[in-house]
C-alpha cells in the first residue's frame, strides 16, 4: 500500500500541475501512450481482416501497453526508492497521472467563456467533450462541462489515484496506459469496434470501483455545501446509473447531478450520430453558468474527502 505516495501525489499535482515548459520539452506520459497506441493502431489494425483476427490483433495490443507500462513502471520505482529522496521524486513523477488541476481549469473556462457569450463557452466546452457543440444552447455547454468534470474526477483523479495508493507506481502507470488507449480505440465505430474492444472492456473493470468511489465522495461532499444534497445524490446514482450507456460513467455523473438539483445526460450529438442519453437526475434541465460554480465547488470538496481517505490510510499504514 503506498497511501502516502499518493497522497504526496495528489498534494503536488494540486499545487503544480503539469508544466507547460516540461510538456513542450518531454510530453506526458498520456501522449507517449497516444503515440504507442496509435503506431499498433496503424499497424496492426487492417480493415481487410475478419472481425475475430482485428480484436485478437487488438487484445494483443493492449497486453503489449500493458506490459510495457507495468515494467516501466516497476523499473523506475525501484531507481528512485534507491535513491535519497526518492519518494518525493516518485511522487512528484507519479503526479503527472493525475489531473485535478487540470480539471478544475478547463470547467473554470467554460464558466467564464458562458459568462461573456454563448460562442466562448461552446469554445471551451469543445477542450473537455467530444461531441458537437455546435448545437448546443446555454444550458448544454453548462451541462456538458458539469457532466464531464463528474466523469473526469472518477477517471482522472480518483482511478489513477487509488491504483496509485494501491499498486505504487507501476498500477497507477498500467491504469493511465489502459484509459488512454479506451479512449482512443475503445469506440463502436466500424474501425474499432474489433480491434478496440478489449481496451474498453478492460478499461470498463478496472473502472469498476473508482466510478463508485467517485460517486460516495460526491454525495459525502455534499454534505458540506449549502445548497447541495447528499440524499438525492445517492438515490440518483443508484436509480439512474445503471441506465446510462456506460456500466461506469453514469455513476459519478448521476451522483452529481442529484446533489445539485439538475437533471444531466440525454441526447447529444458526435458529429452526425445522434445518442439518446439516459436522464441522469430529476432536478432543472436547465443549467447554468452558476451551477458549473457549484460543481466545481463540490468537486473541490469530493477531492479533499479523497485526500482524507488518503491520509487515514497513510497514517494507519505508519
Amino acid at each position: 500500500m503506498s497511501f502516502g505516495l499518493a497522497l504526496l501525489a495528489l498534494a503536488i499535482e494540486a499545487g503544480a500541475g503539469y508544466p507547460d515548459a516540461l510538456f513542450a520539452r518531454v510530453g506526458h506520459p498520456v501522449t507517449w501512450f497516444g503515440a504507442l497506441i496509435g503506431a499498433m493502431d496503424r499497424r496492426l489494425n487492417c480493415a481487410g481482416e475478419s472481425f475475430a483476427m482485428r480484436r485478437a490483433k487488438g487484445a494483443a495490443a493492449l497486453l503489449a501497453l500493458v506490459l510495457a507500462a507495468l515494467i516501466s513502471g516497476v523499473a523506475i520505482q525501484r531507481v528512485l526508492l534507491a535513491l535519497p529522496g526518492g519518494s518525493i521524486a516518485l511522487a512528484a513523477l507519479a503526479s503527472s497521472l493525475l489531473a485535478q488541476r487540470s480539471l478544475h481549469v478547463h470547467v473554470s473556462a467554460v464558466a467564464r467563456g458562458l459568462s461573456v457569450s454563448l460562442d466562448e463557452g461552446r469554445r471551451a466546452v469543445s477542450m473537455i467533450v467530444g461531441r458537437d457543440v455546435s448545437r448546443l444552447d446555454a444550458g448544454g455547454v453548462a451541462r456538458a462541462a458539469i457532466e464531464s468534470l463528474a466523469e473526469n474526477f472518477s477517471d482522472g483523479v480518483v482511478a489513477p489515484a487509488l491504483f496509485l495508493a494501491v499498486f505504487g507506481l507501476p498500477g497507477a502507470l498500467v491504469y493511465k496506459a489502459v484509459n488512454t488507449a479506451d479512449s482512443m480505440i475503445g469506440h463502436k465505430s466500424e474501425r474499432y469496434l474489433a480491434f478496440g474492444w478489449a481496451a474498453a472492456r478492460l478499461d470498463d473493470l478496472l473502472n469498476l470501483i473508482p466510478a463508485r468511489l467517485a460517486a460516495g465522495l460526491i454525495a459525502a461532499a455534499a454534505c458540506a455545501l449549502p445548497g447541495a444534497a447528499p440524499a438525492p445524490a445517492v438515490t440518483a446514482a443508484r436509480r439512474d446509473a445503471p441506465r446510462h450507456a456506460s456500466p461506469n460513467a453514469g455513476w459519478p455523473e448521476a451522483a452529481m447531478a442529484g446533489a445539485l438539483g439538475l437533471a444531466l445526460g440525454g441526447p447529444r450529438a458526435y458529429g452526425d450520430t445522434m445518442v439518446d442519453g439516459a436522464i441522469l437526475g430529476d432536478g432543472r434541465r436547465e443549467a447554468t453558468g452558476a451551477d458549473i460554480i457549484r460543481a466545481l465547488a463540490l468537486y473541490r470538496r469530493a477531492t479533499l474527502a479523497l485526500w482524507a481517505i488518503f491520509a487515514i490510510g497513510a497514517f494507519a499504514a505508519g
